[in-house]
């Protein structure tokens, strides 16, 4: 396995970050045991000027609070009944982050398989922003922790030969943004959301 990446590699403009994170290694240690998950699929959200962003216009609220601080930041919210997981990137007040949509199971398949119910093995295990959280028991918790010194982290891996890019997912009352081109994806990989 590689090393944990720095806080420069988060430093990145959220577009390039968002696609520099495929093929690279989603790892959390627990109790239960540790996870392993190959990031296949993300999205990118670009903060005041991107209606689909929780911060879009500058908006700080108790839960935007942490993507206006240091990228390399863990930032949780929860959607109807999902925790969803996304990184703070690019620099401090600029509040943007990416959302890790789907993941490729490593390590810890049979915890993850534990965590979603024996019903839901294969490739619909990890392959949604809320399955692979609850699949990696990454929650609410992890909230503000910096990526690099807990047990929720990020390790090199190897960029995909072939990524596709297209609209994101879920965003349909967000105006234009809709239809930006932020998503990315490995091409062909099982495990991409949709």
């Amino acid at each position: 396995m590689g090393k944990k990446l720095n806080q420069a590699f988060y430093e990145q403009p959220t577009l390039m970050l968002a696609k520099q994170l495929l093929g690279t290694l989603l790892v959390h240690e627990s109790d239960e045991g540790t996870t392993i998950g190959r990031i296949v699929e993300t999205e990118a959200y670009l903060g005041i000027e991107d209606q689909a962003a929780h911060s879009f216009g500058g908006r700080r609220t108790k839960r935007t609070e942490i993507m206006f601080g240091a990228p390399g930041v863990v930032y949780t919210y929860v959607m109807h009944t999902h925790c969803l997981f996304n990184i703070v990137s690019n620099r401090e007040n600029v509040p943007e982050a990416v959302l890790i949509r789907a993941i490729e199971p490593v390590q810890g398949e049979d915890l993850m398989v534990k965590r979603r119910g024996a019903e839901r093995q294969g490739r619909v295990l990890t392959n949604g922003p809320g399955k692979l959280t609850k699949a990696m028991g990454i929650t609410m918790a992890h909230y503000g922790q910096t990526l690099n010194e807990g047990s929720l982290y990020v390790i090199e891996g190897d960029l995909p030969s072939d990524i596709s890019v297209g609209k994101r997912i879920g965003i349909d009352n967000s105006g234009d943004a809709r239809d930006y081109p932020y998503r990315f994806w490995e091409t062909g990989n099982s495990y991409v959301s949709k």
